[in-house]
């Protein structure tokens, strides 16, 4: 299984429930299930899938994903960051009660493999 690595603040909100929108500098070709890594942590803390990752344009950013991405930037403001961002679309989320250890290969920044029986 592939683990998406995530800065803390918005792993949280993803396993909550409460962020549907990653944004990312990036397309990804990866879609389906996948490992919530929390940066830094080397473990697993839930699972969620990876339905669409989106180009975003101003209107879609400022007004139809505004509640979903949960990014307090203007879309000047987030383009200076990521020239071309785009949104990944996330469902199916599901936390652990106990996040999982795994062993992460130096280097990695965006996906990690991670090795596990899944039950």
């Amino acid at each position: 299984m592939k683990g998406l690595i995530i800065k803390e603040k918005w792993a949280n909100l993803i396993l909550n429930g409460d962020k549907t929108i990653e944004i990312r500098s990036s397309n990804t070709k990866h879609r389906g299930k996948f490992g919530i890594v929390i940066s830094g942590t080397k473990k697993v803390w839930g699972t969620a899938e990876l339905v669409d990752a989106i180009p975003l344009t101003k209107e879609l950013f400022e007004v139809e994903l505004k509640d979903k991405h949960k990014v307090d930037l203007s879309f000047n403001e987030l383009t200076d960051l990521y020239p071309k961002p785009y949104g990944w679309v996330i469902k199916n989320v599901e936390k652990f009660d106990e996040p999982i250890p795994y062993n992460q290969k130096k280097g990695a920044i965006i996906w990690v493999n991670i090795d596990w029986d899944e039950e």
